[in-house]
């Protein structure tokens, strides 16, 4: 399988398990880290950016797969999205001590592969985006 097409599968994945977050979050809350309401506060102004980076992850990634010419702009969106949501999760993580508790928390270590897999996305779709959009 080529490298595009791989990354197409790894956005449209981003898209899948980002609506399968909120609805878990909104239904039954198992992938909160702490049930306090400054947590529940910050993680409840995700879900629009969420929904967004989502989109353009869903749409960048059926063109890297398909191999279309507007691909790489769509992952230029998708990746800056996905860069921008990681560091504010990541400062708001790091701000408030919340790593520690990947000790014991399931969510934890959860929040902790969706930081990482945001890292990492984000940047291999913008380089792809990015070489993509100049030709």
């Amino acid at each position: 399988m080529s490298a595009r097409r791989v990354l197409g599968v790894c956005l449209i994945l981003t898209a899948a398990v980002t609506v399968a977050y909120w609805v878990d979050y909104f239904t039954s809350a198992e992938v909160a880290v702490v049930p306090a309401r400054w947590y529940t506060a910050f993680e409840s102004s995700f879900p629009v950016a969420d929904a967004w980076m989502a989109l353009t992850s869903l749409l960048a990634g059926v063109g890297f797969w398909r191999g279309s010419t507007w691909a790489g702009r769509l992952g230029l969106l998708a990746g800056s999205a996905l860069l921008y949501l990681a560091a504010m999760d990541i400062t708001f993580n790091l701000e408030n001590g919340l790593y520690p508790l990947a000790r014991a928390s399931n969510a934890m270590r959860f929040e902790m592969l969706i930081n990482g897999w945001s890292l990492a996305l984000g940047v291999w779709v913008v380089i792809a985006g990015w070489r993509g959009a100049r030709g």
